[in-house]
């Protein structure tokens, strides 16, 4: 499902996360831009207003500018908004070729945000949002497998993911596709493929696998499959390690899973790693801080149009172990938030790496009926502190960076930064 930036560091079985899911998709860039509070579908009124859509909502297909402009007097819309529908409706009626109202929608929704000049509100397409619901819902309907296209023009399960659909079939990492549903793959591109493969929960589909030079046949059933985007690992000396990829909708319940697992056996510190995460949702960024900080602690701040808030960490659990958050400047986002509020907020926090991307703002996104869906910023974040990171980022308390060393071959042991978290942790 992800692609990440050329990694600036070793991750313990991150093959597993890197991986494309079904549909074949690199939301690389898209995630990067945007931590989402909210994510909800427009009704009809918001839509209308909003995106000036007006097909669907009783809008009479052949009546004049006039007509229009009269039937729609008495509702309670603002005079520019009537203009628009009026606009949109009057190239739908008298245009001297035909027009599809979709893309007459779509062009004025990307005009407004567009209008806004601000890099992190966007306007997205129905493929474009099933890319980017997936990546922050950290889940999707489909049978968990990698596929690629070999030289040969083979398509190649190169990853199976743990308890999914595809896994419980029999399907293995190295099988050839070579029919879906009894039809030959010859002659389509990985986006046929995905094509084929999606569908909905419960439904099922039957592929066709050379195995080495054996030919099976397997029915798999369609099901929900959880992407990971947390793993862990302990090191010598009780030190914890937890990755982070993105702030997906499960995160948090995953990254509490594997601390319960590292405490359990016994580790004094921890280490949290963000490089390269670019963010996500910013509720399971404050539920993972409020595992840690103390009662009443300030997590971050938000600032809104006319107003601003301190968001004050709400549990009674809380840890008092050290603990490295490793950063670098793919840090964005949701991670950068993490990053501050631990320099901030929290005694035993040390920060290493290199200054994060240096996104200070938050997105909100919906939902349209047509499947395609907008966000754009609606405030903006403090640190606890009171800080606007905003094209700055987050500087570390010890500036590393990698070597060529670890350029050449990236293993553990060539990971400077990690290697610095390791040794301020075994010291401490």
């Amino acid at each position: 499902m992800f692609k990440h930036n050329k990694g600036p560091f070793v991750k313990p079985n991150f093959h597993k996360i890197s991986q494309l899911k079904e549909e074949d998709v690199d939301d690389d860039e898209n995630i990067r831009e945007v931590i989402v509070e909210h994510k909800s579908g427009f009704n009809t009124l918001e839509v209308l207003i909003i995106v000036v859509i007006s097909i669907a909502f009783g809008v009479v297909v052949g009546c004049s500018l006039s007509i229009f402009r009269e039937n729609y007097q008495n509702m309670n819309l603002s005079e520019p908004v009537k203009e628009m529908i009026a606009v949109y409706q009057n190239i739908l009626d008298t245009y001297y070729k035909d027009v599809d109202g979709n893309d007459l929608s779509d062009a004025a929704i990307n005009g407004m945000i567009s209008s806004l000049d601000d890099p992190y509100s966007v306007y997205m397409d129905e493929d474009d949002s099933d890319v980017f619901n997936t990546t922050v819902d950290g889940s999707y309907v489909g049978i968990g497998v990698t596929v690629v296209a070999s030289d040969t023009s083979d398509f190649i399960v190169i990853d199976v993911l743990d308890n999914s659909p595809a896994q419980k079939a029999g399907i293995e990492v190295g099988d050839v596709i070579t029919e879906i549903d009894s039809k030959s793959v010859i002659g389509l591109t990985l986006d046929d493929i995905s094509s084929l493969i999606k569908g909905k929960s419960g439904s099922k589909i039957k592929l066709t696998l050379l195995r080495g030079e054996d030919t099976l046949t397997k029915t798999v059933t369609r099901g929900n499959v959880e992407l990971v985007s947390v793993v862990s690992k302990k090191y010598d000396n009780n030190i914890g390690y937890i990755y982070i990829q993105n702030f997906a909708a499960n995160t948090y319940q995953q990254f509490k899973k594997e601390l319960n697992k590292l405490e359990k056996q016994g580790i004094t510190s921890l280490i949290i790693d963000v490089r390269s995460n670019p963010g996500g949702h910013l509720n399971q960024t404050k539920d993972i801080l409020e595992l840690f900080m103390d009662k009443n602690k300030v997590l971050y701040q938000v600032e809104f149009k006319e107003d601003k808030e301190k968001i004050k960490d709400e549990t009674k659990a809380s840890r008092d172990y050290p603990v490295v958050v490793l950063i670098n400047s793919s840090s964005a986002s949701a991670s950068e938030i993490l990053a501050a509020s631990f320099q901030d907020s929290y005694s035993q926090a040390t920060l290493v790496g290199e200054t994060t991307y240096g996104k200070g703002t938050v997105q909100q996104a919906y939902s349209l009926t047509d499947g395609s869906s907008l966000k754009y910023t609606t405030e903006r974040w403090l640190t606890p502190k009171g800080k606007w990171i905003d094209g700055k980022g987050v500087s570390p308390d010890y500036e590393v960076s990698l070597s060529d060393d670890y350029l050449n071959n990236p293993i553990e042991d060539n990971d400077s930064q990690l290697q610095k978290a390791l040794k301020l942790l075994k010291n401490s």
